[in-house]
């Protein structure tokens, strides 16, 4: 095997693509997928939503997303009618599984929302949704089903 060619391969954050699938209120980019390295398995970018803005509702089909925040404050809501809601912030994991649709928000009026985005496949599936949301979703806490308080 020619690992020169085909082994590892650092991407500059200065690199990535905006050529991506979008939502409308945040701005994806791919750093590993298969055009730019080859990716067989996996999608990763970063994703980016402006102070007080809101995403479009979408899912991402069958693949699985993980989101990890950087810098700022996520609310999640998802469901039917984005009836449910959750916040992360710095350090913090989100797990998205498959055709959940959902809406990201920055939950701060004066940070940008910084993420990194890793999806289960080498493409950038994004289904947009026209969904009518409640107007009062409810909160839902994750509890470890491993490790109960």
């Amino acid at each position: 095997m020619d690992w020169k060619e085909h082994g590892v391969k650092v991407i500059p954050g200065s690199n990535l693509d905006t050529n991506t699938a979008q939502t409308p209120g945040m701005n994806r980019a791919a750093a590993i997928n298969y055009a730019r390295v080859g990716a067989q398995k996996i999608w990763a970018g970063t994703v980016h939503i402006h102070p007080g803005a809101k995403t479009g509702a979408h899912h991402h089909g069958e693949l699985e997303s993980v989101i990890y925040v950087l810098k700022g404050r996520a609310r999640m809501r998802w469901g039917d009618h984005l009836e449910f809601t959750a916040e992360a912030g710095p350090g913090d994991f989100i797990y998205v599984p498959p055709f959940v649709p959902h809406q990201e928000i920055n939950a701060s009026s004066d940070e940008t929302l910084e993420c990194v985005l890793v999806r289960s496949d080498n493409e950038a599936v994004v289904v947009n949704l026209d969904i009518a949301p409640v107007e009062a979703p409810e909160p839902v806490a994750w509890i470890d089903p491993i490790h109960k308080a």
